[in-house]
């Protein structure tokens, strides 16, 4: 629009016409315009038409020099940021890492393209102005001509306002998003700092280390030491010869020992048979004294009554040498098994289940070595009911 008005008014009237070609201001003199849209101006002399183009071509041609639009480019890449910090990119051109700077880039950018495209819609208008000046058959504007281009203008700017919208759109969605990078920026650059700041502690830990290394070395193993060591170790090794000897030698007794356990034993069970044959005897006898059922009835209640003081659940035999004695603690059962030489009251075994080996300790072990049957079950009940 602006450069179809520019050629108006040049047709109109050349002797006062002035041409902006950015910073530059050129002067055309003036030179009589020939109408074209009336008859006689196809009669007017050739040469006259010549002289005029190859003056205004002469004068275009002048008028480059003083243009500055076209070292614009240059210009802006060699552009320096006045306390801005700038950094290379990876192709060795100069690079824009602040958001705001891009902008203004972008701008600046913006602002030349639309100075180019003026002048070259400009330059585009002249140049088929001259060549309609020196053409021997000039084209006849027609109204339908102008209709037409009428028409094409039209669908240009609806295409150039649906353009303008997407473009707004877009720059919208941009200005939603920013606030998002902006974030993330922030996030990156708190992240980068924070990254920065451990490298360098650990290079100060490092130094640290280095220093107290370098001012308390290791100690060198000499052979003096090394000996020494050596000696250590062969007494220590002697010592526990020494031990493992002695471990068997109690073990030789203790086995001495459970032969002669186990001679009692069967003794002791022959013994054993001849007490129960009398005892029966003995009860076949008194079954006519009617006081014996209701001694059986309180033992049995006394059992029972005993059993829910201490917290027995069941207490059975599965051998001849081993009893199991089921308590409650807490809502969960504790299981103590209890293995005897057998045909004596000596106590060889005990193994506890329903409580952890920490909890217990070593209170089996010391129990089962003083054949302290009653003082193993109450210490594992009071540790059981202590956790």
């Amino acid at each position: 629009m602006v450069v179809h008005e520019h050629v108006t008014a040049l047709s109109r009237d050349f002797n006062q016409e002035v041409i902006l070609f950015g910073p530059a201001t050129i002067m055309i003199e003036p030179t009589p315009i020939i109408d074209l849209t009336t008859p006689g101006a196809a009669r007017t002399s050739l040469a006259e038409h010549l002289i005029t183009a190859k003056n205004l071509q002469a004068t275009l041609d002048d008028a480059k020099s003083g243009l500055r639009i076209v070292n614009a480019h240059a210009e802006l890449s060699t552009h320096t940021w006045d306390g801005i910090e700038e950094w290379v990119g990876e192709d060795g051109t100069l690079g824009l890492k602040d958001p705001k700077i891009v902008e203004s880039d972008v701008q600046v950018q913006i602002s030349f393209l639309r100075k180019l495209k003026f002048l070259y819609l400009e330059q585009n208008a002249k140049d088929k102005y001259v060549k309609t000046i020196v053409s021997d058959d000039a084209p006849l504007v027609t109204p339908a001509l102008n209709e037409e281009l009428r028409v094409r203008n039209e669908e240009k700017k609806a295409a150039l306002r649906e353009h303008k919208a997407k473009l707004a759109e877009r720059r919208d969605d941009l200005r939603a998003l920013s606030g998002f990078v902006e974030e993330d920026y922030k996030k990156a650059q708190a992240l980068t700092l924070q990254a920065s700041t451990l490298s360098q502690k650990i290079l100060d830990a490092r130094l640290s280390l280095t220093r107290l290394r370098q001012a308390h070395p290791h100690p060198r193993l000499t052979i003096t030491t090394a000996n020494q060591q050596l000696d250590g170790q062969v007494e220590e090794m002697q010592a526990l010869d020494a031990e493992l000897a002695d471990a068997h030698e109690k073990i030789a007794t203790v086995r001495e020992r459970i032969k002669v356990g186990t001679a009692d034993v069967e003794k002791l069970r022959s013994v054993r048979a001849e007490v129960e044959k009398a005892v029966e005897i003995g009860a076949g006898e008194r079954v006519e004294d009617g006081r014996v059922t209701e001694l059986y009835d309180w033992f049995s209640t006394t059992t029972l009554t005993y059993h829910a003081l201490v917290s027995l659940l069941s207490a059975h035999s599965e051998s001849d040498n081993e009893l199991r004695l089921t308590y409650r603690v807490h809502e969960r059962e504790v299981c103590i098994t209890l293995l005897f030489i057998p045909n004596t009251r000596r106590l060889a075994e005990a193994r506890v289940e329903g409580v952890e080996e920490h909890v217990i300790g070593d209170v089996v072990d010391a129990h089962v070595m003083e054949n302290d049957v009653s003082g193993l079950v109450w210490a594992v009940l009071a540790r059981a009911r202590a956790t």
